[in-house]
């Protein structure tokens, strides 16, 4: 029996965790560092991996796929790039076992060792820019609009499911552009495209802006980003998408013959998101009861349990309750009827429960009689009984006003947790007390890290939508233009 799950006021880490494990989202493996992803946890996956990637195609994008292996010299092209990886690669350094002549045991044969290690992917920029040197020689080439799903491999010393793994599953966005102004205009795009999805798929609202030149990717002129606020106050962030400028074309010599017939490189951008997003529903919306999920990505948006005592009423309840199933299906609305006979309905109540089903229908023999059926929300917990007419518009419904209510729930804990700081002493109380700050910064990194030195938070972006107002720094005092967001975060 599992054990209860522990209260996020008492240990939010362990809450999370007792979630997951709950709701059979994951489960570590027996490789150090990685996870398990169950079949409920992956379709989860599949829901947010299917939206997205209607999403890309939409505005152009195709999918391909790289190798996973990368020729160690390709992270040497470019210096930053090489600088930010280099202590999270894995590295193959050989080809070939044979048994141990001291044992009944596998070693590795010395004599296959490979000419150049290879680095497991820890993101495909090099391996992908050294390909479309072949693919790109003139601007009738352009824009080249590439999006691969894929797993990758950063070397992590401390794990959390989900939120940071040694190897996790994620899509990376790579593209070639002719014009400086066109890369920025997909590399926002795509933030766009992004914070759409966490808003109107995850139900998380989300802050857009640009991260500090300390904080942005390896190589990029310019990363941009979402990010989310946990129940604990913490931030996460949600998505990026980075401008490469000309960087990676540079490094392996891509260049296009333009419209006046002249040689020049390409433009680029990147762009990703994970696994880490379903960390994000975990902890924006899930409660001490267990998971919740929002409809547009729960992998089952509604359970039916049938009630019954006798053969004859689990007859008549069971063909019921598949008729409402049949026509939810058809409606396109993901249904499952939990028909077993292990458990009892409170049992199966509290299962799909902590399971994050947004809707249950519970139907038994005085529903059959009265021509009702019993609506109870994960949400809210609210139960109502309801005709069995226009069920299927009801659900529908339902399922709407669900979705809604978990953002403007995420939206107001959020809001409520979002402050201004004028002043250093305001500033640490409002930050150890688990929640974002808005406050004036210098724009200089060794301001930055003395802060995150004194307080553990970071800056999280400069905002996009804010425009740079007159101030003086939290810190130093000194005149800035720069009012960011700090908070302590994943």
């Amino acid at each position: 029996m599992k054990k209860a799950i522990t209260p996020r006021n008492e240990d939010y880490s362990q809450w999370y965790l007792d979630i997951i494990e709950h709701a059979n989202l994951a489960e570590n493996s027996v490789v150090r560092g990685c996870m398990v992803i169950k079949p409920y946890g992956f379709t989860l996956w599949e829901n947010i991996q299917s939206a997205l990637d209607k999403m890309f195609k939409d505005t152009g994008h195709t999918n391909a796929y790289f190798p996973i292996f990368i020729p160690k010299s390709f992270f040497s092209r470019e210096a930053e790039h090489v600088e930010g990886f280099a202590s999270e690669c894995a590295i193959v350094t050989h080809y070939r076992l044979k048994k141990d002549p001291n044992s009944r045991g596998l070693i590795v044969d010395e004599a296959a060792k490979l000419e150049e290690e290879l680095v497991v992917r820890p993101t495909s920029e090099t391996i992908i820019w050294s390909t479309y040197k072949n693919w790109i020689q003139s601007y009738r080439d352009l824009p080249l609009l590439i999006n691969q799903w894929a797993n990758v491999v950063r070397w992590e010393m401390r794990t959390r499911l989900f939120l940071r793994t040694t190897e996790f599953l994620w899509q990376e966005g790579h593209t070639a552009h002719a014009t400086r102004q066109e890369a920025i205009e997909e590399a926002e795009r795509m933030l766009n495209i992004y914070a759409k999805f966490a808003e109107d798929y995850m139900a998380i609202p989300v802050i857009k802006g640009v991260k500090t030149p300390n904080e942005r990717f390896a190589g990029a002129e310019d990363t941009y980003c979402i990010e989310a606020m946990m129940q604990d106050g913490k931030a996460l962030q949600a998505g990026t998408s980075h401008f490469l400028g000309q960087n990676f074309a540079k490094a392996f010599d891509v260049k296009f013959l333009n419209r006046n017939n002249e040689l020049e490189y390409v433009w680029a951008t990147s762009w990703g998101v994970s696994t880490r997003l379903i960390g994000a529903i975990i902890m924006t919306h899930s409660d001490d009861k267990g998971l919740v999920l929002p409809p547009r990505l729960a992998p089952t948006q509604v359970i039916l349990i049938p009630i019954f005592k006798t053969e004859e009423e689990k007859s008549l309840v069971l063909e019921k309750l598949n008729n409402i199933k049949n026509q939810l299906l058809n409606n396109g609305i993901r249904v499952k009827l939990d028909d077993s006979d292990d458990n009892s309905p409170g049992w199966k109540f509290a299962e799909w429960e902590m399971r994050g089903v947004p809707l249950r229908l519970a139907l038994g023999p005085k529903d059959l009689a009265n021509n009702t059926i019993e609506y109870a929300r994960r949400d809210t917990g609210e139960k109502q009984s309801l005709s069995q007419e226009n069920i299927v518009d009801n659900v529908k419904n339902y399922l709407e006003n669900i979705q809604q209510n978990l953002y403007n729930k995420a939206l107001a804990f959020r809001e409520s947790h979002t402050f201004d700081a004028n002043n250093w002493d305001e500033f640490v109380e409002k930050i150890e007390n688990g929640n974002f700050v808005w406050a004036h910064w210098d724009g200089t990194t060794e301001t930055e890290l003395k802060i995150k030195e004194l307080t553990k938070a970071t800056i999280r972006l400069i905002p996009l939508d804010i425009k740079s107002e007159n101030g003086t720094c939290i810190l130093t005092g000194n005149p800035s233009k720069h009012r960011v967001l700090f908070a302590r975060a994943y």
